[in-house]
């Protein structure tokens, strides 16, 4: 069964591309939610109406599926605004 970390540390190969930083590094992820083999990560966009949304959701789906023990993996966008405050120091 993957763990939290493993679903983060998946994630951070998920790059934005306008701003080259992982999804992790960058504060989108806001919540992981584990129950058995299902995955299902939370997150936020950088901007509202971001055109690579699609591009972005699909990446981190298929890294998630890609960790061994999980069998789907959904990611929801959350509409709430993301806040530069959540990027992690030093990244």
């Amino acid at each position: 069964m993957a763990t939290k970390d493993m679903v983060l540390e998946a994630l951070r190969g998920v790059m934005d591309p306008e701003l080259g930083l992982s999804v992790v590094d960058l504060g989108m992820i806001r919540e992981v939610l584990i129950s058995g083999e299902q995955v299902e990560v939370k997150m936020v966009l950088t901007a509202p109406f971001c055109p690579l949304a699609d591009a972005i959701t699909e990446d981190a789906r298929q890294a998630i599926e890609a960790l061994p023990g999980v069998r789907e993996a959904k990611v929801t966008l959350l509409d709430e605004p993301w806040d530069p405050a959540w990027i992690k120091r030093g990244a």
